[in-house]
């Protein structure tokens, strides 16, 4: 192998650890907040603060998700539904928008999704949280509630 082929190699290696940064920096501040969110229990009132929404007496789609993050961190899937069943929901799509981002970062070639989809995807997703909140602020939606 020559020098050049060596050098090129060294160079590709380093553009893909460079593309890789955005990636594994997500990664970690996840895993850092489920870990914190694990080790501080959420359920017990006051430990991580007072929620601006609860204050005012109405749940917002977030409502529950610190719980829910607890929940799943110690295997507890129904009670993690329970606390904020959109959050847990929607996991399974956050998860596969991470990985095409993350795979397109890896290969080199950006994954870039056509903006009318995005468009539309973010409209469908900002519907469903405001019917979330007002359904679960509602006697009938009380068992979505947190």
């Amino acid at each position: 192998m020559s020098l050049a082929a060596t050098t090129v190699r060294a160079t590709d290696a380093q553009v893909r650890r460079r593309r890789m940064v955005p990636p594994l920096l997500v990664a970690g501040g996840i895993t850092a907040a489920t870990i914190a969110l694990h080790l501080r229990d959420p359920h017990a009132q006051g430990s991580w603060g007072l929620c601006p929404s609860a204050a005012l007496g109405f749940s917002c789609p977030g409502c529950g998700g610190l719980r829910a993050v607890n929940d799943l961190s110690n295997l507890r899937i129904l009670d993690a539904a329970s606390s904020n069943l959109l959050f847990v929901a929607t996991i399974p799509l956050f998860a596969w928008v991470f990985w095409r981002w993350s795979v397109g970062r890896w290969s080199g070639r950006a994954w870039e999704p056509d903006s009318r989809t995005v468009a539309r995807v973010s409209a469908v997703m900002i519907a469903v949280m405001v019917v979330f909140s007002v359904v679960r602020n509602t006697p009938a939606g009380a068992w979505l509630a947190p």
